[in-house]
């Protein structure tokens, strides 16, 4: 008979662990305590990748025979990556170079089981309608852009900024779900519709 899988996030996104509980997994929250530099002239995918799989690394050891998925989100615009913004003028910063322009964010997830790791990075391009500055104050003194990369949340008052999406939404959020799903199966875990199964 199947048996449910232990999930554990390693990750202190509120988003993450809302979108988890909204497709029905049950799951602990374990954040990942990891360097976050980039290495010198790494590709933005390829960085959100590794910091995704190294969450999962950090973490998995701990709890054997758990499932544990990591997750890492990053923008990009002419070639210039956005993390989380350090302060209220960087923010400011942030969304008056991502005003009117179409730019890319960047979500990877990885999963682990046992000694297994797979993962996978999807690449959404979101534009943002024109915003002008006391927009941009205004936003930036709602707090909501301070903990997300490129300055904005999606789920919240940035999705009146957000003008087009061309890809997975969730992504944009922080955790592509169609993606996750297809991972864990890759490491042997059915998911139907709520809790995951070995």
């Amino acid at each position: 008979m199947s048996q449910p899988v232990r999930v554990v996030l390693a990750s202190q996104s509120p988003r993450r662990r809302e979108l988890l509980t909204l497709v029905g997994i049950p799951h602990e929250v374990v954040p990942a305590d990891i360097d976050e530099t980039p290495f010198p002239h790494e590709a933005p995918a390829a960085y959100t990748e590794r910091l995704a799989r190294e969450k999962v690394a950090a973490v998995a050891g701990r709890f054997p025979g758990a499932v544990v998925i990591g997750s890492d989100t990053t923008v990009v615009i002419g070639g210039e990556l956005l993390a989380k913004p350090e302060d209220d003028a960087d923010a400011r910063r942030m969304l008056r170079l991502l005003s009117g322009r179409t730019h890319t964010v960047h979500t990877a997830v990885a999963v682990c089981r046992g000694d297994r790791v797979v993962s996978g990075v999807e690449d959404v391009a979101v534009t943002f309608r024109p915003l002008g500055d006391d927009e941009i104050a205004a936003y930036v003194a709602t707090r909501e852009p301070m903990d997300k990369a490129g300055a904005y949340g999606i789920q919240g008052y940035g999705a009146t900024i957000v003008e087009r999406i061309d890809g997975d939404y969730f992504a944009v959020m922080g955790l592509p779900l169609v993606r996750l799903t297809r991972l864990l199966g890759e490491v042997g875990v059915r998911y139907r519709f709520g809790a995951p199964f070995v």
